[in-house]
């Protein structure tokens, strides 16, 4: 598969998935990645009739659907009756995803209030390793994402965002059921910067890498490619010569923005000297 067919688009809530699919076939997007939480795409709303014709469209397009939760809903949470709650949402997740033939489900570690970071990192890793046998049950695969960072005064902190943070979870977990999805852009905010974390990590278990712009050691921003200072070709050339051939998924802007920069990181990916196809 050519590079550019390997990079697919985040649509997030931004389109209903059948319109979706339909979008992605006119501009030859071989993989979109989309939520299940809002409005026509709420995860209650997929019956078997329309699963079935989601399937069909997507087989008929040449379009890969994977799935991503939503990072506000708590994978850490440890409270009566709010746990029980992220345990539906993610086993809902879970049993549509094979309905659907999604790839993946994106999934997070959680967050914690600065306080309480041992208990909910602890309760996350339990909470993925429960999911993790629900996914083996029904046929689906988990992929574990490293979030952002936030401000070093802010009470509340993404958990995963480390290299040692997103260890914690994956040395733990150990299952055809669960592997890794890398946000380069959330690396590119942390001081060991990509490589570090591609050092690092197992990148035999990464099936997605995640892309958009920032600044180096910056915060949180998902910029078009070309308004920060992220090294897309370097990028491509270290994953690349390191043996990776998974997917690439844009995340940021508009839909436009994702498609039109498309062709911009194949340019660059190439001219670092990575073979594009």
């Amino acid at each position: 598969m050519s590079l550019i067919d390997r990079i697919g688009v985040d649509v997030g809530r931004k389109l209903k998935l059948e319109d979706a699919i339909e979008w992605a076939a006119r501009n030859q997007v071989r993989h979109i990645d989309i939520q299940l939480d809002t409005g026509a795409n709420a995860v209650t709303l997929f019956d078997d009739a329309r699963c079935r014709d989601i399937r069909a469209r997507a087989k008929a397009n040449g379009v890969h659907v994977a799935l991503h939760t939503l990072s506000a809903v708590n994978v850490a949470e440890y409270s009566p009756f709010l746990s029980e709650a992220v345990d539906a949402y993610l086993r809902a997740y879970i049993e549509v995803a094979p309905k659907l033939d999604a790839q993946w489900i994106v999934v997070h570690a959680g967050y914690h209030f600065t306080a309480d970071v041992a208990q909910r990192m602890e309760a996350g890793r339990d909470r993925l390793a429960r999911m993790v046998k629900h996914a083996e049950a029904h046929g689906a695969l988990l992929l574990l994402e490293n979030l952002n960072r936030e401000p070093d005064n802010a009470e509340v902190h993404y958990l995963a965002c480390s290299i040692d943070e997103w260890r914690y979870c994956y040395d733990a977990i150990h299952s055809p059921s669960f592997a890794l999805s890398f946000t380069a852009n959330h690396a590119h905010l942390l001081p060991p910067g990509v490589q570090g974390f591609v050092d690092a990590i197992p990148l035999d278990r990464v099936k997605e890498v995640r892309l958009a712009d920032c600044w180096r050691n910056g915060f949180e921003e998902h910029l078009v490619p070309g308004q920060g200072d992220f090294d897309f070709g370097a990028m491509f050339a270290l994953l690349e010569s390191r043996g990776y051939r998974g997917a690439y998924t844009n995340a940021f802007g508009s839909l436009d923005d994702m498609q039109a920069a498309r062709a911009y990181l194949v340019d660059k990916a190439r001219a670092a000297g990575v073979a594009t196809g």
